[in-house]
C-alpha cells in the first residue's frame, strides 16, 4: 500500500500521540477512519518560545488505493510527500572460504552491533573483551565511586558494553538512512522504549543500559556467537600483509577475519597496533572541561511555564560560541552526575552520566574545544595519545592523587584566579573535589579557548548560564586523537588484510549510534566477501 510521509505536524506539549490520526486527516482532508496505518518517523521540540513550547512530527501514513489516494495526491500540500522508504542493504553471504569465524576485539557499540549482526548471519562471531561483564561492572564501579581502588581492566571504561554502557545513553546521530533505522530497532528490541526509533534526541539512561547490553549478549549467544572475558588483545600474526591470529592475555587465537573495535581509550592496544606497524595517524579532537550547575536553574530557563517540568522532564540544552575558537556544550546531561572517566592509573579525566530519570539536582555538559594535530606538541603518531595523558596526570597530582576532580567557580576560572584555601564547592561527582585554577589542567590554547566562550554562551542565556557555575576537568575523551587506517572499499588495513578498524577508537565515529552504525557497515563486509565457517 503507498504511504505518504507528511511534515511539520505540530502539536502542544501536552497533546497525546495518539492523536495524531485526527491531524493527519484534517491535514489531508479526509476522515479519521480513512487513515488507514500509521507510525511516527520524526519528533522533536519546537522550544523557541518558552512559553509555548512544541512538539513537531513527521509522520508516515497508509491510505486506501483508489481514487481518494490520487485525489491527495493530486492536491496535497507542500510538506506532504509520496514515501518509498529505502530498503536496508541486507548482503547475502559470499562464496570465499574461511577457515576460522570472525572474531570480534571489543564489545561497545561498534564490536556490539557487528557482532550481532555476524550473529543473525550464522558467522558464529568470538567476542573477545578485555573487561568484565556488564554484571561484574556494575559492583566494580560502584566500589571505585565509594573511594575503592582503580581496576585498569574494569572500569567505566573497559568492560562489555565499552565507555557507552556508562554514559548518558544518548542515541543522536546526524545520519539519517536505513542503517540507522536498524540500529535503532535493535536497541528496541533488546529493552529500549520503542520512542527510541523517532525521537530526536533518544536517551536510554547508564541505568537502563547494562541490561539492554546484556540482552544483545544473550542474543549473540543464542544465535552461536561466544564471548571471553579478561580477554586482552596484545599482538598481531601478520604474515605477507594478512592476519593469521591474535596474541592476547588468554593465549593465542587463529583468526584471519577480525574486527577491531577497541574503544578511544584503549592506550595500550594503540601502541601494540603502532609497533605492529599498523598505519595510523593524527586525528583532532575534542577536550575541554566539565560544566556543573544547579538543574532547576536550567529548567527555569529553558521553560517559561511550570507544568513543563512535569511534562518534558529535565530540560537539556545545546549551546555554541564562535569567539576565539569555536567552543561548544557536548554530552550534556540533565538530571546527571559527574563521573571519573579514567582507564589508567595515576590520571584523572571527567565525563557526564544520566539515569533514565534525569532527576539529580545537577545539570552538566562538557564544555569543549577542537585541538588539530599541529597543536599536540610532536609529530608522533600517538601525539595527541600523550597530550592527554600528560594533562590527565597533572590534574592527578594537583588534586592530591586521590581520584578527585579539581573544581573551580566559573567565575573564578574566567578571572584567572586560584581559589581560596579550603574552598569547598558542591559537586555530583563521586570521589570529592578539590578546589584548583583548572587553568593549569589544560593546554594554554584549550583554556584560552573556554574563557573566549562561556561569556558568549553566557549572553545567548540573557545571564542565565554561569551563576552558580562550576566546572570540574579535565575533559579528555570527547573523542580520539588516533585514526587507524583502513581501505574505503574494503574497511580492512591496507597494512592488514582481514583487520577492519571501526567505531569510535579507530577514529571513525562519534557517539553510540555512529559507532554501532560503522560496525554494522564492516559486519556486511565481512558476510558480502566470505563464507559462513563450518
Amino acid at each position: 500500500m503507498p504511504s505518504l510521509r507528511i511534515a511539520n505536524i505540530r502539536t502542544d506539549v501536552s497533546e497525546p500521540e495518539a492523536q495524531l490520526p485526527r491531524r493527519v486527516a484534517k491535514r489531508l482532508g479526509i476522515r479519521e477512519a480513512d487513515v488507514a496505518w500509521w507510525r511516527i518517523l520524526r519528533k522533536s521540540l519546537d522550544a523557541r518560545s518558552r512559553y509555548d513550547l512544541k512538539f513537531v512530527y513527521t509522520v508516515l501514513v497508509e491510505l486506501p488505493e483508489g481514487d481518494m489516494l490520487q485525489r491527495r495526491l493530486a492536491d496535497k500540500p507542500a510538506d506532504v510527500e509520496l514515501f518509498v522508504p529505502p530498503p536496508f542493504d541486507d548482503p547475502q553471504p559470499g562464496d570465499e572460504s574461511v577457515e576460522q569465524r570472525p572474531v570480534v576485539i571489543g564489545s561497545g557499540p561498534a564490536g556490539l552491533l557487528a557482532a550481532y549482526f555476524l550473529a543473525l548471519k550464522g558467522y558464529r562471531p568470538l567476542i573477545i573483551e578485555r573487561g568484565q561483564p556488564v554484571k561484574q561492572r556494575v559492583p566494580a564501579i560502584r566500589a571505585f565511586d565509594a573511594g575503592g581502588d582503580h581496576d585498569p581492566e574494569n572500569n567505566y571504561l573497559f568492560g562489555e558494553g565499552g565507555a557507552g554502557a556508562f554514559s548518558d545513553g544518548k542515541l543522536t546521530c546526524r545520519m539519517s538512512r536505513p542503517d540507522v533505522d536498524w540500529v535503532l530497532q535493535r536497541f528496541v528490541d533488546c529493552g529500549g522504549k520503542p520512542s527510541l526509533v523517532y525521537e530526536q534526541r533518544p536517551h536510554l539512561g547508564s541505568n537502563r543500559l547494562p541490561l539492554i547490553v546484556r540482552n544483545f549478549r544473550r542474543r549473540i549467544e543464542s544465535l552461536g556467537g561466544e564471548y571471553d572475558f579478561g580477554c586482552r588483545l596484545e599482538g598481531l600474526d601478520i604474515v605477507g600483509g594478512h592476519l593469521r591470529g591474535l596474541h592476547t592475555s588468554g593465549g593465542y587465537l587463529a583468526a584471519t577475519q577480525a574486527v577491531l573495535a577497541i574503544g578511544h581509550s584503549a592506550r595500550d592496544t594503540y601502541r601494540m597496533l603502532f609497533d605492529a606497524g599498523i598505519p595510523m595517524q593524527q586525528k583532532a579532537f575534542q577536550l575541554g572541561l566539565r560544566i556543573e550547575q544547579p538543574q532547576e536553574q536550567v529548567n527555569r530557563h529553558k521553560y517559561g511555564r511550570p507544568e513543563y517540568l512535569e511534562l518534558l522532564g529535565a530540560a537539556d540544552y545545546t549551546l555554541t560560541a564562535h569567539a576565539q575558537r569555536d567552543v561548544y556544550s557536548f554530552c550534556m546531561c540533565a538530571g546527571g552526575i559527574t563521573i571519573p572517566s579514567v582507564s589508567e592509573p595515576g590520571c584523572i579525566a571527567t565525563n557526564g552520566m544520566s539515569n533514565s530519570r534525569r532527576n539529580t539536582q545537577f545539570a552538566n555538559s562538557g564544555i569543549m574545544v577542537t585541538l588539530e594535530p599541529h597543536e599536540f606538541g610532536g609529530s608522533d603518531v600517538l601525539a595527541g595519545v600523550e597530550l592527554q595523558r600528560r594533562f590527565e596526570r597533572i590534574a592527578f597530582t594537583l588534586a592530591g592523587g586521590d581520584y578527585s576532580a579539581p573544581i573551580q567557580t566559573a567565575a573564578d576560572f574566567l578571572a584567572g584566579r586560584t581559589p581560596p584555601p579550603g574552598e569547598r564547592l558542591v559537586s555530583s561527582y563521586p570521589r570529592g573535589t578539590k578546589s584548583l585554577n583548572l587553568n593549569e589542567i589544560l593546554p594554554p590554547p584549550v583554556s584560552a579557548a573556554i574563557r573566549s566562550g562561556l561569556p558568549v554562551m553566557d549572553r545567548k542565556w540573557r545571564g542565565d548560564f554561569l551563576p552558580n557555575a562550576n566546572l570540574l576537568g579535565p575533559e579528555m575523551r570527547g573523542s580520539s586523537p588516533v585514526r587507524i587506517e583502513r581501505d574505503d572499499a574494503s574497511r580492512q588495513s591496507p597494512a592488514c588484510r582481514g583487520l577492519y578498524p571501526v567505531g569510535e577508537g579507530a577514529g571513525f565515529a562519534g557517539g553510540i549510534i555512529s559507532a554501532a552504525v560503522d560496525g554494522l557497515l564492516s559486519a556486511k563486509q565481512i558476510v558480502r566477501q566470505f563464507a559462513r565457517c563450518g
